[in-house]
């Protein structure tokens, strides 16, 4: 995981951002009010309406997210010339850091989406659109208005609702003018031709779409890695951003071992429009510098806000920031685990080619030396678990009055480390079972140890793995802060 501070660095380099959108814009209109009788004329329930609002859609919602998080959006699109067009024109106008190069046509009829929703619930749609190809006037002023607005542009961001904007003309257009500009292209599909979009950067499916684009199941982490590779070869693209809902978010790119991260919502109130989040922060991180892996990261975390609301929402800066530092505290959580969990873990570690470290400790109050030797750890192998003596262990070793800190606080403090990858807690006096169960690469001690004296150094060195007994740093340690701190207690005086 990335440092979260590093993180919303990028955050700040957004404002110098400008992301271009292309795609099928429309009209979202909202309607609610309450329901308390079933009609008489047929058996459907009788919507009071008490409200009624409208918000842009599509492509533009997209080009909203970006305007929210701070950069600056031109949003490419076409409509009609109804009234319904200019109420979508004034929405637009009302965003900040967004440009229209929305083209208006008379042949066409501007999508309006229509949700009607019943004491909070929606009860349904109404959609008004006519799907045509787009005569060659039309095209030509938006394969005009993409050539033009990528000029300006460090991203561009391809949202296609198969109404027929994203044809073969706009999309090699919106291809031509990244590769001059040297952008990244990214591209939220419709539909099962993957192949049309031959010439992006980067694919953002939903597992639905991912799914049915492939024929493949997108079930869980291996599942979802098969079907983003596989869409990788049917598309030419390389590199694929699947959203999987409560699942969270996996990221595979050439020649790179996968990313998954968990999704970080604790409370999902609604979904609506959380794709719409991702690809906007996606492009705009990646615009602002981050690397694809670090930019879904930040996507995770935007969606992580917007599902915490009710409709179509985005979300702030400071929001994502927040949830980003919040985030961190979740990541501690989810380094303490059983020993099952490690399992799988380390397994799954393994199949992507990494190596695992493993050293252990009470680590009852940690100091620069518990420092120095995880670093140390960490700088043997790609992954490092920590086995942690249980408060019950830590008093049979150490007396009655220890540990000061309980194994959940020291399971923490290890936790927030960058160095440390997992922590599992034994209630052992030794953690020879771990290393049993964990099988690990390199086995790490103290200096103050000799590779004979390491509990489970001959075990490792059955299966091939090897004991490194790291520097010590002179004079730390947990005794002996205790003993000052005790020192430093009896000689207050009393109040």
């Amino acid at each position: 995981m990335t440092d979260p501070y590093a993180l919303a660095g990028v955050l700040e380099q957004l404002a110098r951002v400008h992301v271009l959108v292309v795609g099928d814009v429309m009209l979202d209109r909202f309607v609610s009010g309450t329901v308390e009788r079933i009609s008489p004329e047929a058996p459907i329930p009788v919507l009071r309406i008490q409200s009624e609002y409208p918000m842009v859609g599509g492509a533009a919602n997209v080009a909203r997210n970006v305007s929210a998080l701070g950069a600056n959006a031109a949003i490419v699109g076409i409509t009609g010339t109804e009234p319904a067009a200019d109420e979508f024109g004034s929405l637009l106008a009302a965003i900040a850091r967004l440009t229209s190069l929305v083209v208006k046509e008379p042949l066409r009829t501007t999508t309006v989406k229509t949700r009607y929703y019943g004491d909070q619930r929606q009860l349904l749609r109404a959609d008004r659109e006519v799907v045509v190809p787009l005569n060659a006037a039309a095209s030509e002023r938006l394969c005009q208005a993409i050539t033009g607005g990528a000029a300006k542009s460090n991203a561009i961001i391809v949202s296609d609702y198969a109404k027929g904007v994203v044809d073969a003309a706009t999309f090699a257009a919106a291809v031509a003018a990244a590769r001059k500009a040297r952008i990244p292209l990214l591209v939220d599909p419709k539909g099962a031709d993957l192949a049309r979009y031959r010439g992006a950067s980067v694919l953002t499916p939903n597992a639905g779409e991912l799914a049915a684009a492939t024929g493949m199941p997108v079930r869980d982490d291996p599942t979802a890695e098969a079907a983003a590779r596989r869409a990788m070869e049917l598309s030419g693209v390389p590199a694929v951003v699947a959203t999987r809902g409560a699942a969270g978010i996996t990221v595979v790119e050439q020649g790179k071992a996968p990313v998954h991260l968990r999704a970080r919502a604790r409370e999902v109130r609604d979904v609506s429009g959380a794709g719409d989040t991702v690809v906007a922060m996606l492009a705009a991180a990646l615009a602002g510098g981050a690397t694809l892996a670090a930019a879904a990261e930040l996507a995770n975390a935007a969606a992580a806000v917007v599902v915490g609301k009710v409709g179509t929402a985005v979300a702030s800066p400071d929001e994502v920031r927040m949830a980003l530092y919040s985030r961190e505290l979740l990541a501690a959580d989810d380094k303490i685990v059983d020993l099952a969990t490690a399992l799988e873990r380390v397994q799954r570690w393994r199949r992507n080619g990494e190596t695992v470290a493993f050293t252990n400790g009470c680590f009852d109050l940690v100091h620069p030396g518990h420092v120095s030797l995880l670093a140390q750890a960490r700088a043997t192998a790609h992954r490092l678990v920590v086995g942690l003596n249980s408060d019950a262990s830590v008093r049979r070793l150490k007396g009655e009055e220890r540990p000061i800190q309980s194994e959940a606080a020291r399971a923490v403090v290890l936790a927030s480390l960058a160095t440390v990858d997992l922590v599992v807690l034994f209630g052992e006096d030794t953690p020879l079972r771990l290393i049993e169960s964990l099988r690990p690469d390199v086995l790490v001690k103290g200096a103050d140890y000799t590779v004979d004296t390491v509990v489970g150094a001959d075990h490792v060195h059955s299966w091939g793995g090897r004991v490194h007994l790291a520097q010590l740093v002179e004079g730390a340690s947990s005794t002996k802060i205790v003993q000052r701190i005790g020192k430093l207690g009896g000689g207050r005086k009393s109040p």
